[in-house]
């Protein structure tokens, strides 16, 4: 009993000095990283601006408690904000965070069904894409915020508005909000002690500063009330219920692909524990209940607080859960500053994430995969369409495209003199019989043929088709030499075929 004790007692103290020396320091950094953030997702979500340091609180302490994947932080995503914007739009605040309720809901149940691995199977260009139609839409609501206007509700409406915005626009916001942007991308070169300051924080306060120091007349961030005040009960929807539990269905598989691959993308960066899925789905299930019934935006893991937490030499869940405590322990004395951040300033925080939302790197990957056309035909229907029809346009074009290669075949006929090869390459089924027996048939009598057969599939309608032309064919005089299958003699004197190691025989009758 006593060696139990001890033993105990010994984890317990290696587990505090791991925390003290590397997961407090990291937790520090995340919460840097994360206020920011969170306010502009907020605002760009067109929900209550304390919605998003609620979310962000519940996102740390719920999934930092309970969730599966140990170096992951969760919090309110850009990968939501155009549903939100549209569910707040439609319904009102109050039924999106009883929407945010269902889908919690709906992914607890997922995460009991061991089912979470079954979202990884969705196409990654199309997750790519999604994202990169998110930071498309983002961008183009941001930047009339940062020239001084307000954002239409439709893609279309912000792009064709922007010659007219960028004529009418004057004063400091645009100075402001350009400003942000390029001292986030300078702060990435900054090395050293100031280089592990978070580039968000610094673009965001000496904006801030500047405009209180020069006085400068711009529209600010507004609050209703404090933290406690922000808290409210969800509400349920007065008919429209289609569109209600199509609103919670789509949260919930968009949160869950979304924390889920960010997992898998943080297993890649280190080297500890592994995640468990279907536990991390229900951390962040629980998680988006939670944040629903208190008035917060919905959750998931979030690539950007995640990447920070790991750089910064996180070593367990506690790092995420004490981001979460820092973040509750600022709101509540503190949330009164965030109304004097300039909104043009969040717009160029704004601007730069969804920016950063669409990586050349995977348009190169789908550039030489062959799907670029899910690629764009995904990022045009999220922008100008709305997320789900755009996700659901690209994951049916996706299936398609991988059908038309299953069953695609190629299938050529060359001769020189009397000697023929015909080459039979891809998936060879039924469906290919019309071309196949049309490129035997051009071939005369008596004549010399390989037939290189180089298929991922041969059906037995293609073999059999193949068997008959090389007995009418060596019949008449001719020679049939088959490449990548085994002729084997029958009883009769006739070839069949069977896949086996490439090898070549010739057969004459």
């Amino acid at each position: 009993m006593l060696t139990t004790h001890a033993t105990e007692a010994n984890r317990w103290v290696a587990w505090s000095r791991s925390t003290l020396r590397y997961d407090l320091p990291a937790s520090l950094v995340v919460f840097l990283v994360a206020l920011p953030l969170s306010l502009g997702i907020a605002v760009a979500s067109g929900a209550p601006v304390l919605a998003g340091l609620i979310a962000a609180i519940i996102g740390g302490l719920v999934v930092g408690a309970l969730g599966g994947s140990p170096l992951q932080v969760s919090g309110p995503a850009a990968g939501l904000t155009v549903v939100v914007a549209d569910l707040v739009a439609r319904f009102g605040w109050k039924v999106t965070c009883a929407i945010t309720v269902g889908a919690g809901l709906l992914q607890i149940l997922l995460g009991l069904s061991r089912v979470a691995r079954a979202a990884l199977a969705i196409s990654p260009v199309v997750v790519h894409a999604m994202l990169a139609g998110i930071g498309v839409t983002i961008t183009l609501q941001q930047l009339h915020v940062l020239l001084g206007g307000s954002a239409a509700s439709s893609a279309w409406d912000n792009l064709s508005g922007l010659p007219e915005g960028l004529i009418e626009s004057n004063g400091a916001a645009p100075v402001l909000g350009i400003l942000v942007i390029v001292t986030m991308y300078a702060w990435r070169s900054v090395k050293g002690p100031l280089g592990r300051i978070p580039g968000p924080l610094v673009a965001i306060t000496g904006a801030t500063v500047l405009s209180l120091v020069f006085s400068l007349d711009v529209r600010r961030i507004t609050l209703d009330g404090s933290l406690v005040d922000a808290v409210q009960l969800p509400e349920l929807p007065h008919g429209n219920w289609t569109a209600f539990g199509i609103g919670v269905i789509t949260v919930a598989l968009i949160a869950s692909v979304e924390s889920l691959l960010s997992a898998v993308s943080v297993d890649r960066m280190h080297t500890g524990a592994r995640t468990d899925f279907n536990r991390e789905l229900i951390g962040q299930g629980s998680a988006n209940v939670a944040s629903g019934l208190l008035g917060g935006l919905p959750i998931t893991g979030v690539i950007v607080r995640s990447a920070t937490n790991v750089s910064a030499g996180a070593k367990s869940r506690a790092s995420a859960f004490l981001h979460g405590v820092w973040i509750l322990l600022f709101a509540l004395p503190f949330a009164g500053l965030v109304q004097q951040i300039p909104s043009a300033a969040l717009a160029g925080l704004l601007i730069t994430i969804g920016v950063q939302l669409i990586k050349m790197v995977h348009i190169e990957t789908a550039w030489r995969s062959g799907d670029l056309a899910v690629y764009v035909v995904t990022v045009a229907g999220v922008v100008f369409l709305n997320l789900l029809h755009g996700v659901l346009i690209g994951l049916v074009l996706a299936m398609a495209l991988t059908g038309w290669r299953v069953i695609r075949v190629t299938i050529t006929a060359a001769h020189s003199g009397d000697q023929w090869l015909v080459t039979v390459s891809g998936a060879c089924t039924f469906l290919a019989l019309p071309r196949l027996t049309g490129a035997l048939a051009q071939i005369p009598a008596r004549t010399d043929v390989t037939l290189n057969i180089k298929t991922t599939y041969l059906d037995h309608a293609a073999e059999q088709a193949i068997e008959d032309w090389r007995q009418q064919h060596c019949a008449t005089g001719g020679t049939v030499q088959i490449q990548g299958v085994v002729i084997e003699d029958t009883a009769d004197g006739c070839a069949s075929c069977a896949a086996v190691e490439p090898r070549a025989e010739t057969a004459v009758r």
